[in-house]
């Protein structure tokens, strides 16, 4: 059986309180599974709730949702990788489209970001992705190879780096691309790995990813599993696609 990674991006939802509630359904329904791990990415003000609220399981882990690269310092509403650490984060989302295009955060910026999580031992989980019109005037693969360069540099083959592959046409639109379209991105994407020794790199989909259609993806050997936004936010509902079998 594959190893599966299931990343829940809660985005700006669940408070502490919210997210102990949350936490206290989801781990009295859902027993460890073997090839199977869930990362949760709540909002920075309940990270810490959520790193104690998961106890010593092993097949669970907090992550953040953003870092700055600066370690510490007098930058007001950042938070450092290691500050998130100390918290209990153990991965680190980096590059996220919404961080991208709605804030303006730059390749320079992801790769700066990533090299930081690195050094604090975190996990990155690093975001590519086009936005519509990239896709629509076919420089998908350019876009997502140029976003890989810039961020990893020759950090490729360090096994600490996931990658995730979310089109940013398809976050939170309801739209997402087929599955047969996500593999042949993440075809693309190992085949990049692979020319700079990081051929074991997983490789998640995000967009839209809900019930309905999470097996089909997941039926798709080349992806390593999901990331995923608003259909992470019901514990019941997030326990259901989590055990989501897979042909």
């Amino acid at each position: 059986m594959r190893s599966l990674l299931f990343a829940a991006n809660w985005k700006m939802n669940l408070g502490p309180s919210d997210a102990r509630s949350y936490l206290a359904t989801f781990l009295k329904a859902y027993a460890p599974q073997p090839g199977r791990q869930v990362w949760f990415f709540p909002p920075a003000v309940s990270l810490e709730a959520v790193a104690m609220g998961l106890g010593n399981r092993a097949d669970v882990l907090a992550g953040v949702q953003d870092v700055y690269w600066e370690p510490k310092g007098a930058f007001t509403g950042a938070i450092s990788a290691p500050l998130a650490a100390q918290a209990g984060a153990k991965a680190a989302l980096i590059g996220h489209s919404e961080r991208r295009h709605v804030f303006g955060e730059t390749d320079e910026q992801t790769g700066k970001k990533l090299a930081a999580a690195l050094a604090a031992q975190l996990h990155p989980v690093l975001c590519v992705g086009e936005t519509l019109e990239q896709r629509d005037s076919g420089q998908t693969l350019a876009v997502v190879k140029r976003q890989l360069a810039a961020a990893l540099g020759d950090r490729a083959a360090t096994a600490r780096v996931t990658i995730a592959y979310e089109p940013v046409w398809a976050i939170g639109t309801g739209r997402n691309a087929t599955p047969r379209d996500a593999a042949t991105v993440h075809a693309a994407i190992r085949a990049w790995l692979e020319q700079h020794g990081a051929a074991e790199t997983r490789i998640l989909y995000g967009g839209s990813v809900n019930l309905k259609n999470a097996a089909e993806l997941l039926a798709e050997q080349e992806l390593d599993g999901v990331l995923v936004g608003g259909a992470s936010l019901d514990p019941q509902a997030w326990v259901e696609l989590v055990r989501t079998a897979v042909a």
